[in-house]
């Protein structure tokens, strides 16, 4: 029995804020897209980490949260028709004539023309502290990221760590606990100045509380925190009560089988030309925080930014004997038709 092969131009590995906006590009140019991501969803780290943190430098929006970007995005690439393929990782790619085969992890198989590697920083995963015991309580009273706000409303809720995700969820959460203990093992911060004055603000409001020390241990049954072991700056030890626990001590990246397909890499970063974003391989694309080059800045805008100059580059592999008339979507009637402009 033959393999089932779905065909398309475009294969987008990621369906984050700049996959998703890649497929509004690409569409411009009538290129037809399909997604591949590996979480359940779109929108990447956006929703899957801080779907309800606010952004704030997207153009034209004063702030942001990740799902409400997520949802106007989808809205924005809905006249595009593309089609996602959610937890799936794509686990080979082979070269064959004038395109590419990829087949995932679910066993889905496909030919495209062109490849956009638009996967962040790769998989990623939570550091988890080295507390024994502390699966026991994940998911429970133990998060690695706010989903919900409203899941903490009216907790006792302590954070761990000192660098954004820390101090942002912090000020963000302040309004809602019952109460909220900021930990951390120095005094110096890794986060924006901004946001370092805003909790010390806080502090010294009494809004919030901040400890200087270490969780060493964790106290509670069937999952349920009640409270924790802290090694202070002195070297003692002082008990912390707390419902919830949510320690930001970063992510693990790992770029996963893309590794393999024979790419050139810098630090489990693939550098691609600016001009184009093409990486090593022609006919792969890499835009976002996956790829590097000199001044490069992990924004969102700026992978908004090379989703553009990828999708004229990838024209001319989907259009080879179709030159490309770019046309503004302000001026042309057959783009507002496409969009559903009126």
């Amino acid at each position: 029995m033959s393999e089932d092969v779905i065909k398309t131009d475009a294969i987008i590995v990621g369906a984050g804020p700049v996959g998703l906006f890649a497929v509004f590009e690409l569409g411009l140019v009538d290129i037809k897209c399909h997604l591949i991501d590996i979480l359940d969803r779109p929108g990447g780290q956006c929703t899957e980490l801080y779907p309800e943190k606010p952004i704030y430098d997207v153009p034209a929006l004063t702030v942001v949260t990740g799902q409400e970007l997520t949802d106007k995005l989808m809205e924005q690439i809905k006249p595009f028709g593309p089609t996602f393929h959610f937890n799936q990782r794509v686990e080979t790619l082979e070269r064959i004539d004038g395109a590419f085969r990829l087949k995932t992890d679910a066993d889905t198989v496909f030919e495209a023309k062109v490849v956009v590697i638009a996967a962040g920083g790769g998989s990623f995963t939570p550091k988890r502290p080295p507390l024994p015991g502390i699966e026991h309580y994940e998911g429970t009273s133990v998060f690695y990221s706010v989903r919900k706000m409203e899941h903490f409303r009216g907790r006792d809720v302590l954070i761990v760590g000192g660098g954004d995700s820390a101090l942002d969820w912090t000020l963000n959460l302040q309004p809602v606990a019952k109460s909220l203990t900021l930990l951390h093992r120095r005094s110096e911060f890794r986060a924006a100045p901004a946001s370092v004055q805003k909790m010390l603000a806080l502090v010294e409001r009494g809004d919030v509380s901040f400890k200087l020390g270490q969780v060493t241990e964790l106290h509670g049954e069937k999952g349920q925190l009640r409270s924790v072991t802290v090694k202070g700056a002195d070297g003692a030890t002082f008990e912390q009560p707390t419902e919830v626990m949510l320690p930001f001590f970063g992510l693990t990246m790992k770029l996963g089988p893309v590794a393999d397909w024979g790419l050139n890499l810098e630090e489990n970063l693939i550098p691609v030309d600016t001009a184009k974003f093409e990486t090593s391989e022609a006919r792969i694309f890499a835009v976002g925080d996956i790829n590097t080059y000199p001044g490069k800045l992990k924004l969102i805008l700026s992978g908004f930014h090379e989703a553009a100059l990828m999708a004229q580059a990838a024209h001319k592999y989907v259009y080879p004997d179709k030159k490309l008339i770019f046309q503004y979507t302000t001026s042309s009637s057959s783009l507002q038709k496409k969009l559903g402009v009126k």
